[in-house]
């Protein structure tokens, strides 16, 4: 069963990676067939030999091996459980991506455009005050022709030397103005420029930020989906921890079975059998040990054979 779960589980998480029925269930195949094996490796390798204890350390390796592959085993079946709200929660974090994505756009171009922007509104602060010194001027001209009374007027009516030294005081302020606007013109357009360059800019790469959902629908994205819902809402949590747990305990109990079970006619025929193997394999190592040294002497013995003859033929 841990193996046919195992294969519906990893069949699904590959689905949401490559998007393909084919690879899924090929994958998922492998996958479950690799599950089934290391669990009948897990349970066919535990010996009932020794204290409960020893046995218990002898086990604990693959009680934890156990439940890491539990774990592995429910999360994805637990994304296709929640597959609604996941998907909601998608919606939510992809808007978040990518409200925060603006907002880092927008301050990197504000940076960008501070140094324009300050330029800028230095000309037109400069501009203005020299826009409104010469309405000013103008205004004391027509108010000192006017003969309107204030403490920069005569108050007497008609043209006379005030008027005229305000009328060339106007004359001034206007060439001071006309020429601040003719040298800065050049400025104000390239700035101008610049800042609508950067806007089309700022706004092409807003747009950028329109992320579709199947861009945003993998596997790490659905985990975080479901890690935000069950820190979010307490009882997905729970139903969440529960289910990992049920994994865990499914794939653990065949271990913790075998461990508390009490030995059997199994382990006995299985501890004979293995005893016979040793015994044989030890027999026969034997064997091998003393026919190899028969050999050693035989051919020990003809070196000493010959070594006799050829004193024998010299002397």
């Amino acid at each position: 069963f841990t193996g046919v779960l195992a294969a519906l589980s990893s069949g699904y998480a590959f689905y949401t990676i490559f998007d393909s029925v084919v690879f899924a269930a090929i994958f998922g195949i492998i996958w479950g067939l690799m599950i089934f094996n290391l669990d009948r490796f897990i349970v066919s390798s535990m010996r009932k030999t020794g204290g409960f204890f020893r046995q218990f350390l002898i086990a604990l390796p693959r009680i934890l091996l156990a439940g890491v592959l539990g774990i592995v085993i429910s999360k994805p079946l637990e994304l296709k459980i929640f597959e609604k709200e996941i998907d909601k929660q998608l919606n939510v974090i992809i808007n978040r991506n990518k409200a925060k994505l603006q907002k880092e756009i927008k301050s990197r171009y504000d940076e960008q455009s501070v140094f324009y922007r300050g330029e800028r509104d230095s000309i037109i602060s400069q501009e203005k005050r020299l826009k409104d010194e010469l309405n000013q001027a103008t205004l004391d001209l027509e108010k000192e022709i006017v003969g309107t009374s204030t403490e920069t007027t005569t108050g007497k009516k008609g043209y006379g030397s005030n008027a005229k030294r305000k009328e060339e005081l106007k004359r001034l302020k206007q060439l001071s103005y006309d020429n601040f606007q003719r040298e800065n013109k050049a400025k104000l357009d390239s700035f101008a420029n610049m800042l609508k360059a950067e806007n089309t800019q700022f706004e092409q790469e807003l747009k950028n930020t329109d992320p579709l959902e199947d861009k945003y629908n993998g596997f790490a994205a659905r985990m975080q989906a479901l890690q935000e819902l069950g820190a979010e809402y307490k009882i997905l949590g729970i139903a969440s921890l529960f289910i990992t747990l049920l994994f865990i305990l499914i794939e653990v109990s065949p271990v913790l079975v075998k461990l508390i079970m009490p030995k059997g006619p199994y382990d006995y025929l299985l501890e004979l059998h293995e005893a016979q193997f040793k015994w044989k394999n030890s027999e026969e190592t034997q064997i091998k040990e003393s026919i190899s040294g028969a050999k050693v002497d035989m051919l020990r013995n003809e070196v000493d054979y010959l070594k006799r003859k050829n004193k024998e033929k010299r002397s």
